[in-house]
């Protein structure tokens, strides 16, 4: 007789899971939240809302690509959620938004309970961090479409703004400052190059000691994404920032882009800060050029802010309380012959 086990999916394991990962849920929530782990969907109270002159929702969805190959691979899980958050609340926080709940999707071929308790640990311990409630996910079981010990990750954040707070293109004026903030490495972004280059190529081994990097190459990969979002909402409250633009895929200029206005143009100096060790190691190792390094991964900037000039020491204050390094970068001016909303990337690294 036939039974869903014998097809590859256990039950029994799903539910250990979700006892597992309760003390972690439990610990991501808000005033706000009603009810616990267990329902079919996750309730938030949004009275606040009545607060609001105008509240505008914001969604974000995303997953973490590639990088859960080298969580696989090393068997360690629970910084992969600190990549997931970060994602999700930080495209959030842009637009002064701020992140109210959070909900996860986890598809993997076999339902190892230890394991999806590390992913949910890691999850809820960075919507600690971003200030958000963990209020519902799924885990699905999808032998046959995944190799047991294969998984992929994904999620979707809401929050709220008002109207008349709003950042984006539409504040930013030419006399900006654009003030850098750094990443904590690699982020989420650019993994199958990083991967094709050394692992592939190179054959380099994830315990592999790399001299440069201090540290072996899979502790280097597997370094979480930086949580920017409590900062990110200060500046929003406590400064005169026009704009923001979490650097993602396509590199620093074309995420910049998405938050200029077509009658200007911004101008970046490299030479005002050194990326870190490893996208050196990506570039020198795999022979890849400097501008392609550029148009995939953060080069050391994961955050910007579009700030008035008279306020970046405020700006620079309210970041060095978040402890976030942070620098003025380049600035905004008027577009002259440039493509509308061009960003120009100026200089040299430092030691490059």
């Amino acid at each position: 007789m036939a039974s869903y086990e014998q097809a590859g999916v256990s039950i029994e394991a799903g539910g250990r899971a979700v006892e597992l990962m309760k003390v972690w849920v439990e610990r991501a929530s808000r005033p706000e939240v009603v009810g616990g782990i267990g329902g079919f969907a996750g309730l938030f109270d949004a009275s606040a809302l009545k607060h609001y002159e105008r509240p505008l929702l914001a969604t974000s969805a995303d997953g973490v690509g590639t990088k859960v190959a080298i969580a696989q691979a090393m068997d360690v899980h629970h910084t992969i959620g600190f990549d997931l958050v970060g994602m999700l609340v930080d495209d959030l926080v842009v637009c002064g938004a701020e992140p109210w709940f959070l909900t996860d999707y986890i598809a993997t071929g076999r339902v190892v309970p230890e394991r999806i308790a590390a992913i949910v640990q890691g999850i809820a311990e960075a919507c600690v961090e971003a200030g958000c409630a963990l209020i519902g996910g799924e885990t699905a079981e999808h032998p046959g479409l995944l190799q047991s010990d294969e998984y992929d990750v994904a999620g979707s954040t809401t929050g709220v703004v008002e109207a008349t707070h709003v950042l984006g293109p539409g504040r930013v004026r030419p006399g900006d400052l654009l003030v850098a903030m750094r990443s904590s490495g690699l982020h989420s972004n650019g993994y199958s190059l990083v991967r094709h280059v050394l692992l592939d190529e190179a054959g380099w081994t994830l315990d592999r000691q790399v001299a440069e990097l201090g540290r072996t190459l899979g502790e280097e990969l597997l370094e979480p994404t930086r949580i920017y979002a409590k900062a990110c909402l200060a500046l929003a409250r406590e400064t005169r920032t026009h704009a923001m633009a979490h650097v993602t895929g396509g590199g620093l200029a074309a995420n910049l882009e998405r938050v200029m206005p077509a009658e200007v143009s911004a101008r970046i100096d490299r030479s005002t800060w050194s990326p870190q060790p490893v996208f050196s190691v990506v570039g020198d190792v795999g022979g890849v050029p400097a501008d392609e390094l550029e148009r995939t991964l953060n080069m050391g900037v994961g955050m910007v802010a579009v700030v008035d000039a008279d306020d970046v020491d405020r700006v620079l204050s309210v970041l060095s309380r978040h402890e976030v390094s942070a620098w003025v970068c380049g600035e905004v001016a008027m577009r002259t012959g440039d493509a509308p909303g061009s960003v120009a990337l100026e200089g040299v690294h430092p030691g490059w």
